[in-house]
């Protein structure tokens, strides 16, 4: 069984999702509709620890306190080369952007291949199912431009400016 709650933060409204111990997903109010079935499906339970550690973590990143990632129990199910990506993600640290072309640099060295389709990367990017907490926002077209991010544009640029990024 999953379970939901919401969190109210500056950007708005963000739903979390979670099984009994770990935290499954985490969406802003703009990307719902991209799990609606899924969510729908998701009984509502406040009282979750789970959703008390990440509405902490999520308190702390929005004061500007760069909480670590390893304080959340979370869990991510997509493909090997999803993960690796997501893997890519969470090092980016807060504050810094990577492009697509450099994650994809990063997972044709670990598969030892001559290069990876930035194309390949951007889509396992926009399947992120913890936004925020594992940071997409943090990666950035060719040459540092913005380019698409699932909750909005205006939500990116809130969540990198937040950050210290200069846009």
């Amino acid at each position: 069984m999953n379970y939901k709650s919401e969190y109210n933060s500056p950007l708005g409204t963000i739903t979390l999702m979670a099984d009994d111990q770990h935290l499954i997903g985490l969406w802003l109010d703009s990307q719902v509709k991209y799990n609606n079935e899924e969510i729908k499906q998701a009984k509502l339970n406040d009282g979750l620890n789970v959703f008390n550690e990440t509405k902490t973590w999520l308190d702390q990143y929005f004061n500007n306190e760069n909480p670590p990632l390893e304080k959340l129990n979370i869990k991510t199910s997509g493909t090997q080369f999803q993960e690796d990506v997501w893997e890519i993600l969470k090092q980016i640290p807060s504050g810094e952007t990577m492009s697509y072309g450099g994650i994809a640099k990063r997972i044709a060295d670990k598969y030892h291949i001559q290069s990876m389709s930035a194309q390949a990367v951007g889509g396992a990017v926009g399947r992120n199912p913890i936004s925020i907490i594992i940071p997409c926002h943090r990666v950035m077209g060719k040459s540092g431009q913005l380019t698409g991010y699932a909750g909005g544009i205006d939500k990116k640029i809130a969540l990198l400016k937040h950050e210290g990024v200069q846009l």
